[in-house]
């Protein structure tokens, strides 16, 4: 766990990790306001980011360079990446902003059955409790938001593939800086989505771009994805894993707010949406605080 620093420095780092999940939740608007496919949108957006942490490296002379076997882990890494991106997107333009972001919310879910595994470690309770609250909640949307399922059925997978690829990023973050990692994942989310373009015929008229597109496209590739990256690893630096963890739970309410500002997204959601979303988001939130508190209380 991170040591605290000054109180001077602790609020800084705090200011720009807010600043930082705020423009996370900014990401689905600009999904939703460019007009190609989610593909598409993956496709510009992912190269945009991965010139723009080149051109970091040269200006700072990073030395990004890792070893052939590293490589190809990280670029095969990059593919769950650009599927998580796509699926994403996909949510969003089968739904709406709001629906995404609370499907892409049962991340929690999915971790906590998937790390386990993966990584051969023991089951948490707390874990599993939260997991089937998600599952309750969602299940509600669902229930009454039966027009989105295709949408809901979008963010759900997307969070599983985001939930694949921190698992295994948890690992390279201990020996790699976390621009190197993430320049070649989203070099290696470019060449898959390069290949499944040209397999479905991706590189048609539709990918042309109209003005308003490159606009929104240079914002989501650069502000949105490695600035705000390379700003939400640096705050690590100074604030624990608990105080990241939490304030980070803010994405999903700042991207409905952002929506509701946006499309008024609020006018299309049903009393069953809103029912679903506090369970989702009441476990997000307080799923942190009760593990701080047992681990207190001795009994994690």
């Amino acid at each position: 766990m991170a040591q605290e620093a000054s109180p001077a420095t602790l609020n800084k780092n705090l200011l720009i990790l807010h600043f930082t999940v705020f423009i996370w939740g900014f990401t689905g608007i600009l999904g939703a306001l460019i007009s190609i496919s989610a593909a598409q949108l993956v496709w510009y957006r992912v190269l945009i980011a991965a010139i723009t942490l080149f051109l970091y490296f040269k200006v700072n002379r990073t030395d990004f360079k890792v070893s052939r076997k590293v490589l190809l882990q990280l670029v095969c890494t990059g593919g769950l990446v650009a599927a998580h991106w796509i699926l994403f997107f996909l949510s969003i333009k089968l739904s709406t902003v709001s629906v995404a972001l609370v499907c892409f919310s049962s991340l929690t879910l999915f971790t906590a059955i998937l790390e386990p595994l993966i990584n051969k470690s023991r089951i948490s309770k707390l874990e599993i409790v939260a997991g089937i609250l998600i599952i309750i909640g969602i299940f509600v949307i669902f229930r009454f938001e039966t027009r989105y399922t295709k949408g809901i059925l979008s963010g759900l997978a997307c969070a599983v593939f985001a939930s694949l690829f921190s698992i295994i990023n948890s690992r390279y973050v201990k020996t790699y800086q976390a621009p190197i990692i993430a320049f070649y994942e989203l070099t290696g989310a470019f060449f898959w989505i390069s290949i499944f373009l040209a397999i479905t015929g991706g590189y048609n008229k539709a990918m042309l771009l109209h003005r308003a597109d490159i606009g929104y496209l240079v914002l989501l590739g650069t502000i949105c994805t490695s600035v705000a990256y390379v700003a939400g690893v640096s705050v690590m630096r100074e604030l624990s894993a608990f105080r990241v963890a939490l304030i980070t739970n803010l994405e999903p309410v700042y991207g409905i707010i952002l929506s509701f500002a946006f499309f008024g997204d609020m006018d299309k959601m049903t009393t069953g949406f809103w029912i679903g979303a506090l369970i989702v988001l009441s476990t997000i939130f307080l799923f942190p605080v009760a593990r701080k508190q047992i681990a207190k209380e001795g009994r994690a």
